[in-house]
Parts: C-alpha cells; structure tokens; sequence
C-alpha cells in the first residue's frame, strides 16, 4: 500500500490534494467565522449577511464562486467575506505545494498539518483564541501521522510532552514573578501538539521563527501605531513554524 502511495505522479498528487485542500478550506473558513459567533459550524444553510439569501451550489463551489461572483452576493452586491477565498486558497496552494515536493504520504501528511493548524492561525490572529478542540484535534492527528514526517514515536511523545512542559513552565514563571499572565494556556497546548507532528528536535527552531514571527508583528503594531492591541497572536506564529520547520526537515532530513 505505502509503495502505491510512493508511486502516484506529482500530478494526480496535486490535482487530489489540491482539490481536497479547496473544499476542506471551505468549511475551515466557514468555522473561523461562525465559531466566534455563538453560530452552529455544522447546522444551517450559509446565507448573504447583507440580504439574509440563502447561498446556492454555486455560490458554495471553492475558489470558483469567488471568481464568478466577484466576492458578491448575487442578489443585494454586499460583499461576502473574503476570508472564505483566502483560506480556500491557502489550503489548495498547501496540497498542492506538499505534492509537487514530496511523495503522496509524506504530502499529505504535511497538507494534513497545515489543514488542521490553518484554522487555529486564522482564529489566534483574529479573535487571539486557540480552542481546544481543535488543539486537540491536531495533536491526536500529529500522534497518528507524524511518523510520515520522518519522525520516530519516541521523538513525538518527548515532542509533545517538553513542548508543553517548556511554555508552561514559562508561563508559570513569569505570573509568579510579574503577578499576572502573559502567555495563554492555548499557547502551551498548542506547543505541546505541534510537539508530537515535529518531534523534539524541532522545539527550539520553532520557538526561534515564531519568536521572530512576533517580534515582527510587534514592530508592524508599532509602525502603525495600534496600540489597542498590545496581545500578540503568538499561537498563530507558533503553528506557521512549525509548519516551515516540519517540511524543511522533511525535505532535508536534518533529523
């Protein structure tokens, strides 16, 4: 079976990734905007926020109804929310990016993180929220398919448990000293699974970019004076390290 897998063309890989990623990446844009809102991801048909129409299956079809419809409703012209293509089309660009890299399993293992840790990126940036389920969802994930990134089951399990145990300890250290938080429990979870797909190896590299991930966002926050928010989506930078470090070892095999 894993030799079929090994032998399917960069092709058909791409096309079937590619694919899946657009229609996964719909409903991942659909969760990133209900979810916040008290609203039900999986009951109820989408509908126009502007005239309250229901949406047809054209108007459901990835990437290509934001092309033929403009980004607009049908109906009324109000604009229909621009995450819906931008995650469509990150999760499409994942599958097929994984696929012209590397085999069938080891792409769509990759495609899988991405997959998976798009929606906590999305809503870490928007909302600085990383909920559990989700967390938990990759992590049980990375547990299962990690091995197809190269990294042994024991590398997993010491991944997840220090990747947890280093942002806890620090997220501890800092409240007894300063006497209030200044790390989210999302964040040290999240660590803890991006732990398991990554290995132990990877900690310190991810901490790394994702430290230089913020430091960026600060310095945009600062040239453009919002200084309402202070809070850094450090968990959105955490998963996109991740992300860069688990396919670049991938690719370089340097553990």
């Amino acid at each position: 079976m894993n030799t079929l897998l090994l032998g399917i063309s960069p092709l058909v890989s791409a096309s079937t990734l590619g694919v899946l990623g657009a229609i996964f990446g719909s409903f991942l844009a659909t969760l990133c905007l209900r979810w916040p809102r008290g609203k039900s991801v999986l009951k109820g048909r989408s509908q126009c926020d502007g005239c309250g129409r229901f949406l047809t299956g054209i108007d459901l079809i990835p990437l290509f109804s934001a092309v033929f419809s403009r980004g607009r409703c049908g109906r009324c012209g109000a604009l229909i929310a621009p995450l819906h293509w931008k995650v469509e089309l990150t999760a499409a660009l994942a599958g097929i990016i994984a696929a012209l890299c590397f085999p069938f399993a080891q792409a769509a293992a990759l495609a899988v993180l991405v997959w998976l840790a798009l929606p906590l990126i999305v809503l870490d940036w928007r909302h600085l929220w990383l909920p559990d389920p989700l967390t938990f969802l990759l992590a049980l994930a990375g547990l299962v398919l990690g091995g197809l990134l190269g990294i042994s089951f024991d590398a997993q399990l010491i991944g997840g448990l220090t990747g947890f145990g280093m942002l806890w300890s620090m997220a501890a250290g800092y409240r007894l000293l300063r006497g209030r938080d200044g790390m989210g429990a999302g964040d040290t979870k999240l660590l803890g699974a991006l732990g398991l797909w990554a290995g132990w190896q990877a900690l310190p590299f991810i901490l790394l970019l994702a430290a230089l991930g913020g430091l960026g966002i600060a310095l945009l926050y600062r040239t453009q004076e919002r200084l309402d928010e202070r809070q850094l989506p450090f968990g959105a930078c955490l998963a996109s390290a991740a992300i860069t470090v688990a396919a670049a070892n991938l690719q370089y095999g340097w553990w």
